[in-house]
């Protein structure tokens, strides 16, 4: 990643989220179209204990996000759940997906014993293997990443 681009701690959506709301839909992705509507209605705002949304900056302009909730699948407040993971189409293969992860799994040990995903393509299921996530058979997570115990 260059260096100028830099992660930021987002507590609203940014000017910009429009921009990559659009590029994901053209990718066929609607994730992002829900995370601007799960925060716009308050339904996820990212502020339990150990939460939390990133955004990407290059040049002062949003070209990536990506969220850390606690896991809603499972009735375990020390398991984490990475969302809404997008880096525009034009900035990808730099490091910045990257970044973001590295950043949201740093955040995540002090709260987390693991962070499960889900993903339903094959590129960011490689993308998460080189991560340092192990697959997983389960209904609601292809991924996880598991910490060990919180001390």
């Amino acid at each position: 990643m260059n260096d100028r681009v830099q992660i930021t701690r987002l507590h609203e959506l940014p000017p910009g989220i429009e921009r990559l709301r659009a590029d994901a839909a053209r990718q066929g992705f609607r994730f992002i179209e829900r995370l601007v509507s799960e925060c716009t209605s308050g339904t996820n705002a990212f502020g339990q204990p150990g939460e939390r949304m990133l955004g990407a900056f290059a040049d002062g302009m949003l070209v990536g996000v990506g969220g850390l909730n606690r896991d809603p699948y499972v009735n375990d407040p020390a398991t984490g759940r990475m969302r809404h993971l997008y880096v525009h189409s034009d900035y990808r293969g730099q490091g910045i997906g990257r970044a973001i992860v590295d950043h949201l799994l740093k955040d995540a040990r002090p709260t987390f014993s693991q962070v499960r995903l889900r993903t339903d393509t094959e590129e960011a299921a490689k993308f998460y293997l080189r991560c340092g996530f192990s697959p997983r058979s389960e209904p609601d997570a292809s991924h996880g990443l598991h910490f060990g115990p919180r001390k």
